[in-house]
């Protein structure tokens, strides 16, 4: 119906208030939810002067049943003129609707920031001004029309074939719009409403013209599309009437315009195609209706066959009609077009039947397979065997079996078991002369289901070396509608012997709406002869050496892969940094996407726009870092959030024997907010490549330059190829994947096996002579059939590869917890605590705390003795209250305080460790500790109190799309995977034995272009596809979310907890 949707949208929106009634009839406006005050052409207009945005307006006009005026041509504005000046309104400005039609005046105001959508509102003198600015308050004008049914808009204008018209065009669009439509009453109405109009035009032998024509037979066609396809269909099935009700219609319209287009006219519909025609009896004779371009086409008998039942009358009109859909779905398989015929004279409908000669039908089936072939080497003294499951009890099997030689061929069918000299059903016999098709009929087949078997042997001919039989077969069925008994019948049709599998021809002694149905018989291979076929191996090893050459490679690229697993295991993990304050809780994940040279080693240092960062050593004691092509994940604490990170400063000490770095891209994702930074290095940090620096600062990348086509693109097709394109990410996988190297090699050894399963099942067609040679190379030819072949293979595979693949991937990693019984006791065991030591710990406290500008402290001087040490405390103290006094709360103040309670209570822990001797005096250290346990107090209070009215930071939920599978769920995927190998090797090799030699070689050739395809042109298109669709939609790459960073940011609160001696910290 996508023709008819697309005229009605437009239809109704380039009319709008212009084909309202031209007279303003009285309006009582009973039907309306408002009190109309001012009325033109039945529609009431509603000035409402409440000042609103646009949206609260448009929101208040269709709460109370109207919409927001949209359109304005002369008389409505002049309309608007008067009434401004009657109304005493002229001093307000008003708002429009949107998609408003008519003539600004004034341009558009520049005012974007408030809103991207224009809006339309009308001001005095009568001046359209466009605006951006829709959050404005305005006065607004509010249409109304009284609510109208489909009764009263169809039913009044059945005289007049234009407004009747026009109401079915806006009723196909409602219901369109409208869930649970078309209701059956409505359906009904509509159907019979249409009918009354087109059959008015008949009495009153009006000649509509060409647009009147187009639009009945759209508006016909569009309620039986809506009706069959409604999303009820199932509970709610429409009536079998229901296309005899709408081809009345089209019968109606042929009469009118066959008078004004006597000899043939066309017309060409969303459904199909209707050809009308005029002729006398006697040229009816072997005519042939319809198109042999368009497909179906219907061939009458000869006039003698029709003379009885033609011969008086004057002259017949003839319309044949082909509908690409099938009218009357019903239990009945109907493949293809249907097509019917109606011959009638001025008055009535002219019935054949029972008619000497058959009517020929050609139903043509477009998306027609290639049927079942197979070329049989006949040995001297031996048959070949054809079996054939029949499904359908009314179905008929063509049968071609075609020698190299002119030979005569008996053949003989029966049921269950293959026939002998005493028992078969039927027999016939073949020659050059007569053909060497056999038509089995349903009789012939006994209406029975089950298995049938067909014998072809010589007849009365000398066998000779190098007889073959080339045997093909496709089963049809040619059926009718039963109007009486409303459903599909055979009754008096056929399959005849000019049937293709492209196109059946059915032979019927009469007429009516005819369809056809079509099977392609599948490639069979009797797995009874397993045996029989294995024994030929000493003579056709063609496909087992191939599959022992494809099992050979898969096993010595297995071994590789579980090695090069094995090693990329220990570099998959994620490293917490050892230069992390153990008292920080704030944590950033750092990214580093190494180019294609290694570095000795790397610092890096974030900024932000609330403060910066200590610099860090990007190390791990465990694995290389900054290898060619890996991404290293780094886990960063801090006291406190650093704000927006602005810029990134990396730089390397230029040691190691290959120091030269190349940096893609770094990333910094704030795991409280889930936000992410982007850095683009893209850059060398080297003394001998790009500007010789070995330390460079890099800015955060915008947000216009994160979502931009060009990043995302790249990024999807590197990634794509890495890990989408199966074959290639054996190389180089992800390096933080879950689908391992040897899954994949183990998924590419099954594709491969499918490959060849799918590609030698339906290989095996008849070989044409003329097919053009695409490739060729000395002695080796590949033609343009084998091409096809390896393209529907390639196709095929899809499927598969979803099946297999995506249980792999979709596997969560099994995360191992980390065991700390097996620390050291040296690791647990606390350093010995010193004056030294705890003024370093307080020095290191106070300068991480100074770094933020919000915190307004000082960084202090180098701390010496212990009178030093009350110096740093006033500094804690003044630092305390000034948290005290921060009156609102934020994630800063509540790290802050949190770093600021772990420093104290380590430097409380320390303290108790010391001897008094270690101060001047016992005073001196009672007076330290007392004062330390005063600010451990205050410090308590501050972080609880800020906590207590500090929102919690907005994590962004985490996307449902990604669906993990249990880790247990990768046993599942080795059965399948297995499974499926096994069985695809089984039905190769099956396939194989059962061609022979010669046309395993030919398969072959043809596989290796399937491959070929696949690896490099299927699968980088499809690489490609996906990468140009994410960038279309501006969807960057995820970000990282996995269990182990839970675990890591849980080992950073445990070196807190112990640094504090606090756990719950």
């Amino acid at each position: 119906m996508g023709t008819l949707l697309q005229t009605s949208v437009f239809f109704c929106l380039s009319v709008g208030f212009l084909f309202l009634p031209e007279n303003s009839d009285a309006f009582t406006g009973n039907d309306l939810s408002v009190q109309c005050q001012f009325v033109f052409r039945n529609v009431c207009f509603e000035f409402v002067r409440e000042s609103e945005t646009w949206s609260q307006a448009r929101s208040s006009c269709a709460n109370r049943g109207g919409d927001l005026l949209k359109v304005v041509n002369s008389p409505i504005q002049m309309f608007l003129k008067n009434n401004s000046r009657e109304g005493n309104i002229s001093n307000f400005t008003w708002w429009l609707g949107e998609g408003f039609q008519g003539q600004h005046q004034e341009p558009t105001t520049k005012n974007a920031e408030v809103s991207k959508e224009n809006c339309t509102y009308i001001k005095d003198p009568f001046q359209l001004i466009l605006t951006s600015d829709c959050n404005q308050r305005r006065g607004s004008l509010c249409t109304h029309r009284p609510k109208r049914t489909l009764y009263s808009d169809m039913h009044m204008s059945v005289a007049n074939i234009d407004s009747l018209l026009l109401a079915a065009e806006e009723e196909l669009l409602r219901m369109e719009r409208t869930a649970d439509e078309p209701t059956n009453q409505n359906r009904d109405e509509f159907i019979k409403y249409l009918f009354l109009g087109t059959v008015k035009l008949l009495d009153d032998s009006i000649l509509p013209d060409n647009d009147t024509v187009t639009k009945i037979i759209k508006c016909s066609t569009g309620i039986l599309l809506l009706s069959m396809n409604k999303c009820d269909i199932k509970t709610n099935p429409n009536p079998t009437s229901l296309f005899e009700q709408v081809f009345e219609i089209f019968r109606i319209i042929s009469e009118l315009v066959v008078s004004k287009y006597p000899q043939q006219f066309i017309i060409r519909h969303p459904t199909g195609i209707i050809y009308q025609s005029t002729h006398t009896p006697a040229d009816l004779g072997n005519v042939v209706l319809g198109s042999e371009q368009d497909g179906a086409f219907i061939k009458l008998p000869s006039f003698a066959a029709l003379k009885s039942q033609l011969g008086g009358y004057d002259s017949i009109k003839s319309q044949m009609a082909i509908f690409t859909k099938n009218p009357h779905p019903t239990d009945v398989q109907i493949s293809g077009t249907v097509c019917s015929l109606l011959l009638s004279n001025n008055k009535k409908e002219i019935h054949l039947s029972n008619l000497s000669e058959m009517v020929e039908i050609f139903i043509p089936y477009p998306n027609a397979s290639i049927p079942t072939n197979s070329t049989i080497v006949l040995e001297k003294n031996t048959k070949a065997l054809t079996t054939i499951n029949v499904s359908d009890p009314d179905v008929t099997i063509c049968l071609t079996v075609e020698p190299n030689a002119n030979v005569a061929l008996v053949l003989r069918l029966s049921e269950g078991s293959p026939p002998n000299d005493t028992y078969f059903s039927n027999t016939t016999i073949l020659s050059l002369t007569e053909g060497y098709r056999w038509m089995i009929t349903p009789e012939m087949l006994q209406h029975t289901r089950g298995v049938w078997y067909i014998e072809s042997g010589l007849l009365n001919s000398s066998w000779e070396p190098g007889l073959t039989l080339r045997i093909n077969s496709f089963t049809a069925k040619c059926v009718y509608w039963d109007v009486e008994n409303e459903t599909w019948s055979t009754y008096g049709c056929q399959v005849g012997d000019k049937s293709t599998p492209e196109r059946t021809q059915c032979l019927c002694n009469h007429l009516t709406l005819f369809g056809s149905s079509f099977f392609v018989m599948p490639n069979y291979v009797d797995i009874s002869r397993t045996a029989e076929l294995f024994s030929t191996l000493s003579e056709n090893f063609v496909v087992l050496a191939l599959l022992c050459t494809f099992f050979g490679l898969y096993l010595v690229t297995l071994l590789w892969a579980c090695y090069s697993d094995r090693r990329a295991r220990s570099k998959r993990k994620m490293t917490l940094l050892e230069d992390n304050h153990p008292g920080a809780q704030y944590n950033y994940l750092i990214g580093v996407q190494t180019g294609h040279r290694k570095n000795a080693g790397t610092t890096a240092n974030l900024t932000g726009s609330d403060g910066e960062s200590d610099t860090h050593v990007l190390t791990d004691p465990d694995k290389p870092v900054f290898e060619r092509g890996a991404v290293d994940m780094f886990l960063l604490a801090t006291p406190f959030p650093l704000g927006e990170v602005q810029n990134l400063r990396l730089q390397h000490d230029n040691s190691g024997g290959r120091p030269s770095w190349y940096i893609n891209k770094v990333t910094v994702q704030d795991l409280q907010t889930r936000q992410v930074f982007h850095f683009f290095c893209n850059c060398w940090l080297s003394v001998d490549h790009g500007d010789n620096m070995t330390k460079k600062t890099f800015n955060a990348a915008k947000n216009n330059e994160v979502a931009s086509f060009r990043n995302i693109f790249q990024t999807r097709t590197s990634t794509g190829f890495r890990d989408e394109h199966i074959w290639v990410s054996i190389v180089d996988p992800p390096s933080r994947s879950p689908f391992t190297r040897a899954q994949r090699v183990s998924c590419c050894m099954s594709l491969l096996l499918c490959t060849m399963a799918i590609n030698i099942a339906f290989w095996n067609i008849p070989i044409k002579e003329d097919s053009p040679v695409v490739f060729e190379f000395g002695s080796m030819q590949i033609t343009w059939q084998e091409l096809m072949v390896g393209v529907q293979s390639g196709l095929l595979m899809f499927p598969i590869n979803i099946l297999i693949i995506t249980i792999f991937r979709s596997i969560k990693p099994r995360v191992i917890s980390k065991s700390h019984k097996g620390d050291s006791e040296e690791s647990l065991r606390p350093p010995s605590v010193t004056i030294p030591s705890i003024l370093k710990d307080i020095e290191e406290v106070i300068s991480k705390m100074s770094i933020s500008p919000r915190n307004k402290m000082s960084e202090t001087h180098r701390l010496e003795s212990t009178s030093d040490l009350s110096y740093a405390l006033d500094m804690v103290h003044d630092f305390i209250q000034l948290m005290q006094g921060e009156s609102e709360s934020d994630p800063h103040w509540v790290y802050c305080s949190k770093f600021l309670l772990a420093g104290l209570c380590h430097l409380l822990m320390c303290l108790e460790k010391l001897d008094e001797r270690n101060f001047p005096s016992p005073q001196d250290y009672l007076q330290t500790l007392n004062t330390t346990n005063i600010l451990v107090r205050k410090a308590e209070m501050v972080f609880s109190s800020h906590l207590a009215y500090c929102p919690p930071p907005v994590k962004k939920r985490k996307k449902k799309a990604t669906c993990w599978l249990p880790w247990w769920c990768v046993f599942l995927g080795w059965f399948l995977l297995l499974s499926i190998s096994g069985i695809s090797t089984f039905f190769t090799l099956l396939y194989g034995l059962d061609y022979g030699r010669a046309k395993s070689i030919k398969w072959v050739m043809s596989l290796g272009l399937s491959l070929f395809q696949s690896i490099f042109i299927l699968q980088p298109l499809k690489v490609l596809g996906i990468a140009v669709f994410f960038a279309l939609l501006l969807k960057p790459v995820a970000v990282e979310e996995s269990e182990e960073i839970e675990q890591l940011k849980l080992e950073q609160q445990i070196k807190c907890g112990r640094y504090s001696g606090r756990h719950s910290l």
